[in-house]
């Protein structure tokens, strides 16, 4: 007689890493509740945890009946952080490999219920209407081929607060004395500190998507002409701003119908 040797079952940690090995690549190391990680020797280090970390302290601890969007959530970690506070999240992104840990991960952590998961670009909110309390906009800036339309667009969408990231240009510098220059006074946008921002033609770190970096003046000049008021620089590359009455960007006013233009809303 011939016996058959059946495979012993999987414990639930083991099933659990199976699944994490079943949607790898991860680029966030997630702490799932049974002390599994995602990816726990990530390149970064424990990333986006210590991300997360520095930008903790600058949000209420407290986001109940605030609504938040995480634009280009990734595997979801930043909108796990949100919804353990109380906030109702809607977390997007455009790449449905990135989705799917998410809402795995969203089902581990009991999360499932207060956020929902949409595949898109930050271009399709252009003429949605849609506002919420809190906006996180990280990561994502810079790798748009437009990226201060995806700005305005986001701009739009901010109630009350806006966390941005984005990769940058070495330098802290920052000139004050950048209006109206004058058209023969051009040389003094190579000084440092004046507003700018380098194209990538090719790729960056092996990645065709890195097209933009802005210097340190350039993110906050480009932050105020959509229409913020900058409050706190919570991190590296980090900046905390809210809506600003009193400057409202251009495309809210004069400069209103290339924006519509731009995203299609002045067809008829």
């Amino acid at each position: 007689m011939t016996t058959v040797k059946t495979a012993k079952p999987l414990s639930s940690v083991d099933r659990i890493r199976q699944e994490i090995a079943d949607l790898e690549p991860w680029f966030h190391n997630l702490h799932l509740p049974d002390g599994t990680q995602t990816a726990p020797h990530h390149s970064l280090g424990d990333f986006p945890a210590y991300k997360w970390k520095e930008m903790a302290a600058f949000l209420p601890p407290d986001l109940n009946g605030w609504t938040a969007l995480d634009i280009g959530c990734n595997a979801g970690y930043y909108s796990f952080e949100l919804a353990r506070r109380g906030a109702r999240v809607v977390a997007m992104d455009v790449n449905g490999h990135y989705l799917a840990q998410a809402q795995w991960a969203a089902r581990r952590l009991g999360l499932e219920d207060t956020i929902e998961f949409r595949q898109m670009q930050v271009y399709d909110f252009a003429d949605s209407g849609e506002q919420y309390d809190l906006v996180l906009f990280l990561g994502v800036f810079y790798h748009l081929r437009y990226p201060l339309l995806g700005l305005d667009i986001a701009a739009r969408m901010v109630r009350r607060l806006m966390l941005f990231q984005t990769l940058t240009m070495p330098g802290l510098e920052v000139r004050e004395d950048t209006d109206n220059l004058d058209i023969a006074e051009r040389d003094r946008m190579l000084d440092p500190g004046w507003p700018k921002m380098a194209f990538i033609e090719h790729s960056l770190a092996h990645d065709p998507t890195n097209w933009w970096a802005p210097n340190h003046a350039g993110v906050e000049a480009l932050l105020r002409s959509a229409g913020f008021r900058l409050l706190a620089h919570p991190g590296h590359e980090v900046y905390l701003c809210e809506p600003d009455p009193d400057n409202p960007s251009c495309v809210t006013t004069w400069n209103s119908v290339e924006y519509l233009a731009a995203t299609g809303q002045n067809r008829p």
